[in-house]
């Protein structure tokens, strides 16, 4: 049965969380500030319990207080909520793509397809960062256009010519901002990164193509992200979908959600922007859509970047 980006429902089978942890860049101990904080909240309610000399060596002597902690911490590492939107998924990149292409190619071609966009700061792009894939160049949306649905637009239709007509916007005439806008936590993400590179109109930004969200709901991918991840929306994943023509050009590739971004259907307004942009590829044609937040499918997996420092 074809896949097809107006699919409502997901047909995969449900499946507990992937994992626990989501393969931290780096192990927290109670030396470093965020452990120090847990170590202080101990303390405070230690204080607050106003013991006595006879209670306080009566709390200490009592076994049970690391097991409790440590049932604690396991509870509590990894939120539950939207546990059950995951599902099993075994899509990939198919069609060659590996890794991002080094920035100075992304950028020349960027240059080529958005005349009068500037340059980068290929400095930016030294340090590695955990569970990226490398680095890719995303132009401050400004530098395209006046508006975030107009620059989105002027994406499509360069990725229209790229795709040789072979290109359907399900959501023609429906980005205006009453329909398509960036999430609060995806516009603080780049305000941060533009200002850590001030003065360059393309961005540098660690990044995944979606894989390492794949089969989870665009909410659950939200809520598992680490503190300095941010899912893309339809702006920043087109780019990297114009400098990487390798990555979506198989109906069996890993299609794409673009979780920085939230949509609202005009005949859903009952729960106005609880979809978001997708990324497809069915009869031969790259896709442009959207889809409900919630729906969790092993076709789909949320691109996401990552801010350094």
């Amino acid at each position: 049965m074809p896949r097809t980006p107006k699919r409502i429902r997901p047909t995969q089978e449900r499946m507990a969380p992937m994992s626990k942890t989501l393969a931290p860049s780096r192990t927290v101990t109670t030396r470093d500030r965020k452990g120090l904080k847990f170590i202080s909240i101990v303390e405070a309610a230690y204080n607050k319990a106003g013991l006595s000399e006879d209670e306080a060596q009566r709390v200490n002597d009592t076994a049970g207080l690391a097991g409790l902690i440590g049932t604690f911490i396991a509870d509590n590492r990894l939120t539950d909520r939207y546990k059950d939107e995951e599902v099993k998924s075994s899509y990939g990149y198919l069609s060659g793509y590996k890794k991002p292409k080094d920035v100075i190619a992304q950028t020349n071609l960027l240059r080529q397809l958005f005349p009068g966009v500037g340059f980068a700061n290929e400095q930016m792009a030294r340090p590695d960062v955990a569970n990226a894939e490398g680095y890719f160049a995303i132009p401050r949306w400004q530098s395209i256009a006046p508006m975030y649905g107009e620059a989105v637009q002027k994406v499509l239709d360069a990725l229209k010519k790229a795709y040789k007509g072979r290109f359907k916007n399900w959501r023609e005439g429906e980005l205006g901002p009453d329909q398509l806008r960036q999430s609060a936590k995806s516009v603080a993400f780049w305000e941060q990164i533009g200002e850590q590179q001030k003065g360059f109109d393309i961005l540098l930004i660690p990044a995944q193509f979606g894989i390492r969200h794949r089969g989870r709901s665009v909410r659950r991918a939200r809520e598992v992200m680490e503190q300095n991840e941010c899912g893309l929306g339809a702006f920043a994943v087109g780019i990297m979908l114009l400098t990487h023509e390798d990555r979506l050009r198989h109906y069996d590739d890993l299609w794409i959600d673009c979780a920085g971004d939230e949509f609202h259907d005009p005949r859903n307004s009952d729960a106005p922007f609880d979809r978001a942009p997708i990324f497809s590829f069915n009869d031969d044609k790259l896709g442009f859509g959207t889809l409900w937040s919630g729906s969790a499918d092993g076709n789909y997996g949320s691109a996401s970047g990552w801010r350094i420092g």
